[in-house]
């Protein structure tokens, strides 16, 4: 899946892949399905140009296909062009290379090529291609991901350049994230490592290619490993999933593991002395970069370098000592820190209980609590509000299979061994007290070699608990005093179910001991002698109250339990002190089987069986309905918490039921196999009308009681320490906390006190903006108050601080362009030299493309095409570097080539007329009006890179942009007048492509706006962000331009602010 982040349309547009070979793109924000388009052949998975959002590549199960006319709008008419992956049978470029990498299992890969033709079995095929993705640091560049390298493709001669092949003993890749603003991927490797490699600087690469190259011109795109983070320890059931890389900063990888894992690993750099260069030695030094935060900085000023990856690393274009000396850089070594981690549960089965409810009483202290037993025997205690793990216990040696609580602070857990040869295990019952973590043995030496516990049920009051076991008598225990009150005798009944009553006499002894109080105070406080009129028991339960604690367990009120035996015989039980007496029996129902639990509220009693069978008994109006559910054993009932709420929840082998007992009738229900893949192993309420739901698959689920997910608003989350996320307040406040951090214009320095601001609509909204300022790191509150901070960079900080990825690219490219537009008018009257060596020493990154300087862009372009070159491997590569080279004006290497040609060639005679035609071009003015008149009928018949390569032989590379234009190629148009035009002629070419851009069925005009702060007409730039109503980037943008001196203060600009 992915999101459309190209067009001003709409910012929820998803595509996603439907297996097996369909392509569906949604709304997401209203669900619903835009358009469907089906290929012929498994998609696996695709990738956006992100130069072009037209195009879209799919890697299917035969090959690769490339869409080009790929549009939100309709479904992509053709069925894209096919190509596939082969690999040429000699050449000898490429076996040099191998030598030089020295990586053996590289030798086939390396030789790979796209082509047309589907490849013979033997060849190389897109069988263990892993993944395909589109480079976004620089246009026309694509990776392939197999297991043991990573292929980076030219897309423009079809052709491998570089290669990352692991060692022999390395580990296999998973997944690569390739970065934006620095030529660097993110590996993500199969023991969980997460490696950044950085391409190696190319400052050595000849840029005159005229000169004579290198007698073994090995060149290709080198990436060197820069940082690794620790691995994880990998078993059957562990191993890394997935990685995602922090689009804004990428600084930053999140780690998915199988077992519920979540790593962040942030990249952290370190200014390094020259001694510390040993870790890799054929590796170039990375340095640090010129600028921050958009604008160059001194050596004295304030910097964040791990803000994000730019601000790290430098572009790598400084080449000589002098360079490095003049703008102070250092050289920078990166390495990953794992600031986050979120645990996941361990794997199944779970045994879950949810703490005693919420009361008007334990309102102040109460925490919502989940305990989680597991197979390893530790308890995990869960917060369900913010879904983080509070405590993790170790408690027992083997599988936990139940928990009660005994208090909000306390609970009992019990786990039984494997049974030995006789059917005996070691049972473990342990008290836990959670503040301290502190658990005792609570059947102290008993335990060993015993028939196993079946079950743990605490009473209502939490004063006793009775366990039962397989084949043994049930015991009695006061949890207060952890001792045993009763071990039944042999011939008690097997015990099939038990459930305690909620009826106990708490209240009326608690009435009795409050006259005993008042009546003892009334006596000491008369003076008379006379005996007192109370009542000798009165006295001796005072007396007896008084001996306990103060607290309310200090009395031991009576409470019942009823259970069933094997022939469905119901007892009701009596316990009060150490005393426990059978008070009646009711003789079994017979339309009920075996009866496996019970579960009582208020009046109600329900009964399950080992048929499916549910008994509902109203114990005020003695009536009795049973159910068949037909469901099979019922292996659980609960009832929800709250007064009044007879809801209850019923687990089967297939899953679970909610029934309402007061209407005796089903609420909803789940069902493994049909609804669900998942099998439920336990269940428990979380609220009043919350279930949860422990399952087989490793998760433990909230939902909602029609059994649909549940969710909850994020700023009703209690966040365990403040958090900075504006997006958790409502907008209007986001908006404002993002307009107090970017522009204090009624202080004279910049506070991050917002309590003296007036903000009237609500007192609470500016706690929070406060709580949201609070959480701030250190460095980044530094950076703010900073009265040399400027605006710019405030901009751009507050855009990474808000993850705002078109704030981000505007900021950056308009911080680029003003900076340099205020240096050239300032530097105007001086010598050039210095504006230059200025421009060139940060220009702006490559991977704004045809937004960067011309001669920044040119350099890049004649680098890549000197490796086109050297990558050569056949006649169709060959033409390709000779037609770029042609464009770029690199007449003489263009004609070496067309030389080359061979003459079995079927072009062999065109090239070599091509090629006196290239060194004779110069000549009189004729001939130069009849190539024009040739080139303008090719592009008339449709021979329109024919034609424009003419057209540039003669210098009319303006008209060579206008054809483009006229036939659609717009992004070729501006790609020829940064490599072929003046200054003023590229404005014009570009500004024609601006108003393309605008156009209401393009509708990109934020790219528009890129182009525009790229030209420098900023007038412009504000107008179009006002009537986009951008109101408050344009007024800081105008802010930007009167400080920097670039808007000239005139009628017009006047009437626009």
């Amino acid at each position: 899946m992915q999101w459309l982040w190209s067009q001003d349309a709409s910012r929820d547009l998803l595509l996603a892949v439907h297996p097996p070979n369909y392509i569906v793109l949604w709304n997401a924000d209203t669900g619903t399905k835009l358009w469907k388009k089906s290929y012929a052949e498994n998609i696996l998975s695709f990738s956006f140009d992100p130069f072009d959002p037209s195009n879209l590549t799919l890697l299917t199960s035969e090959g690769i296909v490339f869409i080009s006319d790929f549009s939100p709008s309709k479904a992509p008419a053709s069925s894209g062009k096919k190509v596939y992956i082969s690999s040429p049978r000699s050449s000898p470029v490429h076996n040099k290379l191998v030598s030089a990498t020295g990586a053996k299992k590289a030798l086939d890969k390396v030789k790979i090529l796209i082509t047309n033709e589907k490849p013979s079995a033997e060849s190389v095929t897109l069988n263990d291609c892993l993944q395909l993705s589109y480079l976004p640091s620089k246009r026309n560049y694509m990776l392939l991901l197999y297991p043991r390298e990573i292929l980076i493709l030219d897309l423009e001669v079809n052709q491998t350049v570089g290669v990352i092949a692991i060692e022999r003993t390395g580990v296999p890749f998973l997944q690569v994230i390739p970065c934006f603003q620095r030529d660097g991927l993110f590996c993500l490797h199969e023991n969980g490592c997460i490696t950044l490699r950085v391409r190696r600087s190319s400052s050595n690469i000849s840029s005159t290619p005229s000169e004579d190259p290198d007698p073994d011109p090995i060149q290709e795109l080198i990436y060197d490993l820069r940082s690794q983070c620790d691995a994880i320890r990998v078993t059957k059931t562990v191993r890394p999933f997935s990685m995602v890389c922090c689009p804004i900063n990428e600084n930053s990888a999140a780690l998915v593991v199988s077992d519920g894992r979540v790593m962040i690993w942030e990249l952290k750099s370190t200014i390094s002395g020259r001694s510390l260069r040993t870790s890799n030695p054929s590796a170039s030094p990375l340095y640090s970069p010129v600028s921050f935060c958009g604008i160059p900085v001194g050596p004295s000023q304030n910097r964040l370098p791990d803000l994000s990856l730019d601000n790290m690393i430098g572009q790598g274009t400084i080449s000589s000592e002098e360079q490095l000396k003049s703008y102070c850089l250092q050289e920078v070594h990166l390495k990953f820190l794992l600031t986050g981690l979120l645990s996941g549960l361990p794997l199944p089965p779970f045994a879950i209980r949810m703490c005693p409810p919420l009361t008007t009483k334990n309102i102040k202290q109460y925490q919502p609590l989940l305990a989680v037993g597991t197979s390893n025997g530790s308890v995990l205690v869960y917060n369900l509000t913010s879904g983080l793990l509070h405590k993790e216990l170790s408690i027992h040696s083997c599988e936990v299979k139940g928990i009660e609580w005994t208090s909000l602070s306390g609970f009992l857990s019990f786990a039984t061994s494997t049974p030995n040869n006789l059917g005996l295990v070691r049972n473990e019952l342990q008290l836990v007290d959670l503040p301290t973590g502190r658990s005792i043995a609570f059947r102290g030496e008993r335990g060993t070699d015993e028939p196993a516990i079946e079950m743990i049920k605490v009473s209502h009051l939490k004063q006793y608990l009775a366990v039962w076991f397989k084949d043994k008598p049930l015991e009695l225990w006061d949890i207060r005093t952890c001792t045993l009150l009763r071990e039944m005798s042999k011939n008690f009944p097997t015990i099939t179910a038990l459930e305690w009553s909620p009826s106990h006499n708490l209240k009326s002894l608690r009435k009795k001991q409050l006259a005993a109080r008042e009546a003892m105070a009334r006596q000491t406080v008369s003076d008379s002698t006379e005996l007192s009129t109370l009542e000798s028991s009165v006295i001796s339960l005072l007396q007896e109250a008084e001996s306990k604690s103060e607290l309310s367990q200090n009395i031991s009120a009576r409470e019942h339990f009823v259970f069933t035996d094997t022939d469905g015989q119901v007892y009701h039980l009596t316990v009060e002190g150490n005393s426990v007496k059978d008070s009646a029996r009711i003789p079994p129902d017979g339309s009920m089987g075996s009866i496996t639990c019970i579960a009582w509220k208020g009046d109600i009693l329900v009964l399950g069986d080992v048929d499916g069978n549910l008994n509902f008994w109203d114990l005020k109006a003695r009536v009795s309905r049973g159910i068949p559910t037909h469901r099979g054993w019922v292996r659980k009932i609960r009832f929800a918490p709250g007064k009044g709420n007879q809801k209850l929840i019923a687990m089967y082998n297939d899953g679970a039921e909610v029934w309402d007992t007061k209407e005796v009738q089903m609420v909803s229900s789940l069902r493994s196999g049909r609804n669900v893949n998942f099998r439920v192993l336990d269940v428990d309420w979380c609220t009043s009308d919350k279930v949860i739901l422990a399952s087989d698959d490793g998760c433990i689920r909230v939902l909602e009681m029609t059994m649909k997910s549940a969710c909850f608003r994020m700023d009703e989350q209690e966040l365990s320490e403040p958090v900075w996320c504006p997006y958790l307040l409502v907008p209007r406040a986001s908006l404002a906390l993002k307009a107090f951090l970017l522009h204090q214009p009624w202080n004279n320095k910049y506070s991050l006190d917002i309590s003296h601001i007036n903000y009237p609509e609500n007192e609470n909204i500016k706690n929070l903006l406060q709580e949201q300022l609070y959480s701030l790191s250190n460095d980044i509150k530094k950076l703010l108050l900073d009265p040399e901070f400027t605006l710019l960079q405030r901009c751009l900080l507050v855009a990474r601080l808000y993850g705002d990825e078109s704030e981000l690219h505007f900021w950056t490219v308009a911080a680029h362009y003003l900076h340099a537009f205020s240096q050239e008018k300032t530097l105007i009257a001086k010598t050039e030299d210095f504006f230059s060596q200025e421009k060139w020493s940060s220009p702006l990154d490559i991977c704004y493309d045809t937004l960067c300087e011309n001669s920044y862009f040119q350099k890049f372009q004649l680098e890549r095409v000197n490796l086109q070159e050297v990558k050569r491997s056949n006649y169709d590569h060959t033409r390709k570097c000779t037609d770029q080279l042609l464009l770029l004006g690199q007449t003489d290497r263009a004609v070496q080539l067309l030389l080359e040609t061979n003459a079995e060639n079927p072009y062999y005679y065109c090239d070599s007329l091509k090629a006196c035609l290239v060194t004779t071009v110069t000549s009189s003015g004729p001939s130069q009006s009849t190539i024009k008149l040739v080139a303008t009928n090719m592009i008339a018949n449709g021979k329109l890179a024919e034609g424009v390569q003419l057209l540039c032989l003669i210098d009319k590379a303006a008209d060579a942009c206008r054809y483009l234009q006229t036939y659609g190629e717009w992004n070729r148009a501006a790609w020829l007048a940064k490599v072929r035009l003046n200054t003023e002629e590229c404005a014009d070419v570009l500004k024609r492509w601006v108003d393309h851009l605008c156009s209401p069925q393009i509708n990109q005009k934020s790219k528009a706006i890129l182009v525009l702060l790229s030209l420098g007409c900023f007038i412009r730039v504000t107008e179009m962000l006002h009537s986009m109503r951008y109101f408050d980037r344009a007024a800081l943008f105008v802010e930007a331009c009167l400080q920097y001196g670039t808007i000239e203060v005139n009628e017009d600009a006047n009437i626009l602010l």
